[in-house]
């Protein structure tokens, strides 16, 4: 079988290009870069590239650096500057790796391939001759919510050599074979803006718009933000009020209002009901058509906690999650991601509407 890696860098790769080799294989290696040089994105790749190279001539492996920067501007960085400047929260990462990582890059160089494998927390599960995507044994590390919108034929050629090891494990793993980047750091934040605050980016390319922060309870004025799109729903840091703790809870993109509720508890930072659309299966809808109501596990963001949830199907492919538990930061344009009932398999996604923004 011949395989493709993906490779970036970092000891969750490295060592998924160890448990090939011990299986085996002799993967080529590829490191995609998509930073731009021309103030659109920051990626610092260069130390990225040599950490490669070193694993590359560890293993006497093929490596190449592919580039496909403006595809990623096109697919994901306009997909995300087109959300936050209608208010709404995305996710780059799912993108990328539907669009860029699973998509041109398959369409390019992957397909010379039988598999391409990657460093992702995320398992491979066979089942009635089908493929489908199991959850990591990590709950911390798993990242089947980056995965929730790639395609069956995407997950069908997907190999995850770490899948089925926690963290601390992969660590040991990179100690003990001395392993360049065994100490190296986790990268955080959003792969595209390399070393640019996240704030400035958005101000280089939205530019500000001021308005008034308001007390939702009460419409009393507390202060003024640059911008609706510098914050998210759930946001607490970075508001710049006293007297706290506020959460955002509410925006109006057209009239550049954010409302914010005051404390821990407050009431206004939770819900029980997410409405999705666009939802999107990962393998198929595993209940029947006359199936309305179904339980399930889900989340609404990047976490270890899997929750559980009852699924219903209403009219125009709207569909609404009941959580039995309150759910902190529910913020359209994200994902609701969902589970098995018992949280084994990501089945897909939708789209969390807009019910906390006022376009």
């Amino acid at each position: 079988m011949t395989i493709a890696m993906l490779i970036s860098g970092g000891v969750d790769s490295a060592v998924a290009v160890h448990r090939l080799i011990q299986q085996g294989h002799k993967p080529h290696l590829f490191y995609i870069r998509i930073g731009l040089d021309d103030g659109r994105g920051d990626c610092a790749a260069d130390e990225d590239i040599e950490m490669c190279e070193v694993i590359a001539r560890r293993y006497a492996l093929p490596f190449d650096v592919v580039s496909l920067h403006e595809e990623y501007w096109d697919n994901v960085m306009e997909y995300a500057l087109d959300a936050v400047r209608k208010g709404l929260t995305p996710n780059p990462d799912v993108m990328c790796n539907k669009m860029i990582k699973f998509g041109f890059f398959e369409q390019r160089w992957g397909k010379e391939f039988d598999r391409t494998a990657t460093g992702h927390y995320a398992r491979r599960v066979e089942k009635d001759g089908l493929v489908w995507l199991g959850t990591a044994p990590d709950p911390v590390k798993d990242q089947t919510d980056f995965l929730c919108r790639i395609s069956y034929d995407q997950l069908s050629r997907l190999l995850f050599p770490i899948g089925d090891i926690p963290k601390a494990e992969v660590r040991r793993i990179a100690v003990t074979e001395s392993l360049p980047n065994a100490f190296r750091r986790d990268s955080q934040g959003i792969c595209f803006l390399g070393k640019i605050n996240y704030n400035d980016f958005i101000r280089r390319h939205l530019g500000e718009k001021p308005g008034p922060i308001i007390e939702i309870e009460t419409g009393r004025k507390l202060g003024q933000h640059r911008g609706v799109w510098f914050h998210t729903i759930g946001q607490r840091k970075g508001l710049g009020l006293s007297g706290g703790p506020w959460f955002v809870v509410k925006k109006n993109v057209s009239e550049s209002v954010i409302y914010v509720s005051r404390g821990y508890d407050t009431p206004r930072q939770y819900g029980n009901t997410i409405h999705l659309d666009d939802l999107h299966w990962l393998t198929l809808d595993p209940w029947p058509a006359d199936c309305s109501q179904v339980d399930i596990m889900f989340k609404n963001r990047h976490s270890p906690d899997i929750l559980p949830a009852r699924l219903t199907r209403l009219t125009d492919g709207e569909y609404l999650i009941e959580s039995q538990k309150p759910v902190q930061g529910i913020a359209p344009g994200q994902f609701g991601v969902i589970y098995s009932p018992d949280a084994s398999i990501c089945l897909g996604s939708g789209v969390i509407t807009g019910r906390n923004v006022v376009l």
